[in-house]
Parts: structure tokens; C-alpha cells; sequence
């Protein structure tokens, strides 16, 4: 079992698991193939190699600030991508996919229904890894794990950007989350335009929540655009709760 995995994770550092996808399904659709023939080993020598080059083209190889991997491109066969925020007049916001995506649109999505109306260029998603600082929460832009939201309205080193309400609406937001995601407003050095995942890549929390807001899709009276009122006792609770432990 450990062999499989280790040569697995040795895999995934060569290709990513779409090229790979990717270089099986032409070797498989070859006639070759088909009649019972060996795969022409230049062709898949190419073709592993044409991966390597997308990786360095995209890969840095560092870790953000939450471990999740910097990437130098985006919309460029990596994992990042300019993706759409649903109902908000905005181009798309450049986010790592899957589960990532569904959280932190779902984060701006609230912000926009709850806080205040966003515009295009309002919402700032992957920056490129030399326009960050390492050590700091702001690299996660990097990995396109964060976004920032009016970072001109909230700007780093600041605090008490926010009215009252819209603080309590901001602690609800992240008590949807279940604590996946941190708000900038909360670290030592604070930037409250910063929302980012706080959870390393495979952690099933992540998997939950993202389920979780994907299935309010579907469900009448969920999922951002639809107002509550976090001053429900319940919500206020697991909003106290939830800002106690990220403190």
C-alpha cells in the first residue's frame, strides 16, 4: 500500500492528474491499440514531456501561507481559473476550482447581497507569487486559495473598516463556513479586505462545506442572496464560537 502511494504522489509531481487523464485517453484512441499493438513509446515520451512543460510553465513548487500551491498562470491547464460569481456584475473573479471556488464565491456572494453592492474591480482574486509577501495570509492570493474584497476601502494594517452590523454579518459568513475560511481582519497584522481558506489541501472540512453550499443550489430559502438575520440566537452563537477559536 505505501509503494502505490508514494509512486502515486511521485506522479502527480510529473503531471497533473488532467494531462495524465489526458495523455491515456490519446494513447487508448490509438488504432494500435486497438489491433493489439504496444503504444508507440516516442509518442508517450512527448507527451509526458509537453506535461513537464505545462508544470514549470505553472508550478512554483512553494506553498502559500496555507499550504496550498502558488501557480505562476492562470486559465492556463493549471488549477487556477477565471471563474463566474452568479448574479454579481462582475468579469469572474480568478480562483483555484472545485470546492475552493464554491466556498469563496459563496463568501463574495453574501458579502454583495449582505454588505454592500460589488462592481467589477471590486473583488480580487489570484495574484502572481512575486506581487506577494510569503509569510503573510495575502500569499493564499497566490495559490488562488483568498480573495480580497475593496482592498482600497480596507487597507492593510487597518482596522474598524467595517460598521457594527456589517462585522456581525462578516461573523456569520464565516460561521456558514464552518471555519474553512479565515477572515484578514483577524490576524496579528490585519487585513480586513482578506478572506482566504484556512485549511490545508485533501482536509475533508473543506469537502463538507463545499458540498454543503453546493446542495443550497438546489434549495429553496439557501445559499447567498437569500438574507438572514445573524442576530438569530442560534447563528450568534456559532458566530461567538467560531471567532473565540480563531482568534
Amino acid at each position: 500500500m505505501t509503494v502505490n502511494i508514494s509512486r502515486r504522489a511521485a506522479l502527480r509531481r510529473v503531471a497533473f492528474v488532467a494531462a495524465g487523464v489526458a495523455v491515456g485517453s490519446q494513447v487508448l484512441s490509438q488504432p494500435a491499440y486497438a489491433t493489439g499493438k504496444a503504444p508507440d513509446p516516442q509518442r508517450i515520451r512527448k507527451e509526458i514531456q509537453r506535461a513537464q512543460e505545462r508544470n514549470k510553465r505553472v508550478l512554483t513548487g512553494t506553498p502559500s501561507k496555507n499550504g496550498w500551491e502558488m501557480e505562476k498562470t492562470v486559465d492556463d491547464h493549471g488549477h487556477i481559473y477565471t471563474r463566474p460569481v452568479p448574479g454579481i456584475p462582475l468579469d469572474g473573479i480568478q480562483l483555484r476550482m472545485a470546492d475552493i471556488e464554491t466556498v469563496l464565491v459563496h463568501v463574495v456572494g453574501r458579502f454583495h447581497y449582505e454588505i454592500d453592492a460589488l462592481r467589477e474591480g471590486d473583488v480580487v482574486g489570484w495574484r502572481g507569487p512575486g506581487s506577494v509577501r510569503k509569510g503573510l495570509a495575502e500569499s493564499n492570493l497566490a495559490s488562488g486559495t483568498a480573495v480580497q474584497i475593496r482592498p482600497g476601502s480596507y487597507p492593510s494594517g487597518a482596522r474598524g473598516g467595517f460598521y457594527p452590523m456589517e462585522e456581525l454579518v462578516v461573523r456569520d459568513i464565516l460561521a456558514e463556513c464552518e471555519g474553512v475560511v479565515r477572515w484578514g481582519g483577524d490576524d496579528s497584522k490585519p487585513d480586513e479586505s482578506l478572506f482566504y481558506i484556512d485549511v490545508p489541501p485533501r482536509d475533508e472540512r473543506l469537502i463538507k462545506v463545499g458540498a454543503k453550499i453546493r446542495g443550497w443550489t438546489y434549495t429553496p430559502g439557501r445559499g447567498s442572496g437569500v438574507l438572514v438575520d445573524p442576530l438569530q440566537p442560534p447563528r450568534r452563537k456559532a458566530a461567538k464560537r467560531l471567532a473565540a477559536q480563531q482568534a
